[in-house]
């Protein structure tokens, strides 16, 4: 499954820290945040999806590497796009 291009520009507008940021650690785990939602939603009314569910784990597990390195370099920033992003932790 894949962001629209709309929906995509809308999640870098309010994430990104300058004009046009997709690179940075908050665009992207925003961008996985809205992914893993999407797919969730797909796999509750497809169970047996067992594809999805494998995008989605590994989606999870991106995620969360990209918020344990910012976790490591700027605590301040993770506490916030935590909040943000209203994930569990």
């Amino acid at each position: 499954m894949s962001l629209l291009t709309k929906s995509k520009k809308e999640i870098v507008a309010e994430f990104a820290k300058v004009k046009n940021d997709t690179g940075s650690v908050d665009v992207q785990c925003a961008v996985l945040t809205r992914q893993i939602n999407n797919l969730t939603e797909h796999l509750k009314t497809h169970k047996k999806d067992f594809s999805s569910r494998r995008g989605l784990l590994i989606l999870v597990g991106k995620r969360r590497r990209l918020l344990d390195y910012l976790k490591k370099s700027d605590q301040k920033c993770y506490d916030d796009l935590i909040v943000k992003l209203d994930i569990r932790k």
